[in-house]
């Protein structure tokens, strides 16, 4: 006999995780090192980069994380309040959600003939009906436990991760000046390698990511520059 050779497919799950490393790693290249690039135009010491940018991390890694959390603990709040209304709604108006499932069906090429079965499951179980019309009536996802936790530590990581990056130069070089392009080329870099893995695990374009989330950050880190150089 021929063996049948199982068939594997590859599709990416990680959408809230890389959702959230994107949140983090973007705003933590480009804020530190707009900030840095604007004190080294105003003529400022490396020693004062450094502090002013690391105090930037801290605070902004502490407000994105918190960000994170409020917003999927929001998310967790919405999705437990429609739940609570699509079950009321199951028992206080099942003809009406009745025909609410039959439409979705019907939107899928479903005849009544082949509806009416499905109807009957649910109906002997209100939980999958729920579930059912969570996901297809209102398009939301059950959230996983714990989200709003790792939301905060992912978002708030990957912030301060990204916004040591442009700082290092400074730590090494003490004239703010002559650290700026290497913190430039530092950030830039990093900014086009994570570009480029955004977009190969979020999409089939990596290299308009790349370029997208470069020139993002090095248009916010110039214009930063340039005011400091006008006011200064």
């Amino acid at each position: 006999m021929r063996a049948v050779n199982a068939h594997s497919e590859r599709h990416f799950s990680g959408g809230e995780t890389v959702r959230d490393l994107v949140v983090g790693m973007s705003d933590g290249l480009t804020v530190p090192f707009a900030l840095a690039a604007g004190l080294a135009g105003a003529s400022a010491s490396s020693r004062l980069v450094v502090t002013a940018g690391a105090a930037e991390i801290a605070a902004g890694a502490i407000a994105m994380g918190l960000g994170g959390y409020l917003a999927a603990r929001g998310e967790a709040e919405h999705y437990a309040a429609e739940r609570l209304r699509e079950a009321e709604e199951i028992v206080e108006k099942p003809q009406a959600e009745r025909a609410e499932v039959a439409a979705v069906f019907r939107h899928y090429g479903l005849a009544d003939e082949h509806i009416a079965p499905i109807l009957a499951a649910f109906e002997k179980n209100e939980t999958a009906w729920v579930d059912f019309m969570m996901r297809f009536e209102l398009g939301l996802e059950r959230p996983q436990p714990g989200r709003g936790r790792r939301a905060a530590l992912t978002v708030g990581g990957a912030y301060a991760a990204g916004g040591l990056v442009p700082l290092l130069p400074y730590l090494l070089i003490a004239d703010a000046r002559a650290a700026l392009p290497w913190s430039a080329a530092c950030a830039l870099t990093a900014l086009l390698a994570f570009g480029w893995a955004k977009g190969k695990v979020a999409s089939n374009s990596p290299w308009r990511s790349a370029l997208h989330t470069t020139l993002v950050g090095a248009a916010a880190a110039a214009a930063a520059f340039a005011l400091a150089r006008l006011v200064s």
